[in-house]
């Protein structure tokens, strides 16, 4: 049998979902979670693994069916949630829930939802879009990267330390409070606008092999707030001088990047480059325009719980980023409440941008058919390099194949709407 659900209207924004798993599905969770105590429970007058199964439920009968609840009601609600196609702005209220074995589990899902509201005609949207061209300094600009990024650093013979060299150094700073920190072979560019006031001058005219200590106080409008107004002392040993290397523009260097044989193929591939991403550009642009436009046609104020879970969800993803770097969040040094006042006005625009096109794809009938989610999968697996097996498990591992799907339906909204608006070129 399945799980049955039954949606009743309260109000235009109060509904419920009446839902019942079947008694079958019920006991068969209970036996396997039971089958799990059985594995590592330990009673009296019994060998690990081999008390009965009725000893274990009357051991365990509480924590079993409250396992066996957690294992159930969620996925029943989110099953029932996407087949009812509701979107419930908070997390729904269970009521009248029970459970025991032999019995189906019956209960009542109440939430709240957001109110329908007219989006209206769609023609009367107008979006500019404009020719992405592709400026011979912006290629100049694309091939001057690429010369950095091949512009190597060579050992020099020992001279003296000139502005515009790079060294390597050991160094210890320490403050005023006594407080010391070591690094070696930190590579630092004489005349770097990030080296502190006065760090060159006391390093130039040294040479490989030279030590120093040297003190320099930070001024009161300084940059970084923790060091205004200090005292640093610097204590240096300089290893080694080394030479900027900078690559020339032409056919050898072109040649590092790949199939070109000549700096003027490589610079055709940069500018192809460069007018793929000013489409791309141009592209979000006219999203932005459409979806911005559309939003003003929501009559009501955005529901605060909306914003906040969204601005939690942007903090909780900066947070991921610090940790990918090595960086401990509750250690940087960072207003989280700042952060948040920071990420307000972007999380409203997307709280917006999100319940317009949920609404615009129901009204349209949107449909996410399982090919398209299967062509997606295809896509993140070959930006990944993976497998679209392993990229698939993960999702479903992961709860993400609702979401995916979800930002597919949206994205068909977009496309809806782009057909039917007046789009100027400009």
């Amino acid at each position: 049998m399945s799980i049955k659900t039954k949606l009743v209207d309260i109000n235009d924004t109060q509904k419920h979902i009446n839902i019942e798993i079947p008694s079958d599905l019920v006991d068969a969770e209970i036996e396997r979670v039971t089958k799990g105590y059985s594995k590592t429970a330990q009673l009296s007058g019994f060998r690990p693994g081999k008390a009965p199964a009725k000893v274990i439920k009357e051991k365990f009968k509480e924590q079993i069916l409250k396992e066996t609840a957690r294992n159930l009601v969620g996925p029943a609600i989110d099953k029932a949630l996407h087949d009812h196609q509701i979107e419930p702005v908070d997390e729904p209220e269970i009521k009248d829930f029970s459970i025991d074995e032999g019995k189906p589990v019956k209960f009542t899902v109440a939430f709240e939802i957001l109110p329908p509201f007219n989006l209206g005609d769609l023609s009367t949207i107008t979006v500019n879009q404009s020719t992405p061209t592709v400026s011979t300094e912006a290629i100049d600009q694309a091939l001057k990267r690429l010369q950095d990024q091949a512009t190597r650093y060579e050992p020099i013979e020992k001279r003296p330390i000139v502005d515009g060299d790079t060294i390597v150094l050991d160094i210890e700073q320490r403050n005023e409070s006594g407080q010391s920190e070591s690094r070696n072979d930190v590579s630092v560019a004489i005349g770097s606008e990030g080296n502190p006031p006065g760090f060159d001058t006391n390093l130039i005219g040294l040479t490989p092999g030279d030590n120093k200590t040297f003190t320099i106080r930070f001024p009161d409008d300084y940059v970084s707030k923790e060091l205004a107004n200090t005292e640093i002392t610097y204590s240096v040993a300089v290893k080694e001088l080394r030479a900027k290397v900078v690559p020339e523009l032409n056919d050898e260097f072109a040649k590092q990047f790949g199939n070109f044989q000549t700096i003027d193929s490589l610079r055709e591939r940069v500018e192809t480059d460069l007018k793929v991403e000013a489409e791309m550009t141009s592209k979000r642009q006219i999203r932005n325009d459409l979806v911005k436009q559309l939003a003003e046609r929501i009559p009501f104020e955005l529901p605060t719980v909306l914003v906040n879970r969204e601005v939690d969800r942007r903090v909780e993803q900066f947070a991921r980023q610090l940790s990918d770097q090595k960086i401990d969040p509750r250690q940087a040094n960072i207003d989280w409440a700042q952060f948040k006042e920071n990420q307000q006005e972007s999380a409203r625009a997307s709280v917006s941008g999100a319940i317009i096109l949920d609404e615009l794809a129901r009204r349209e009938s949107l449909v996410v058919e399982a090919n398209d989610i299967d062509q997606e999968i295809e896509r993140i697996a070959s930006r990944l390099e993976r497998t679209p097996a392993s990229v698939r498990a993960q999702l479903e591992k992961d709860g993400g194949i609702a979401n995916l799907e979800l930002g597919l339906r949206r994205e068909k909204a977009v496309e809806l709407a782009l057909a039917k608006a007046k789009i100027i070129t400009t």
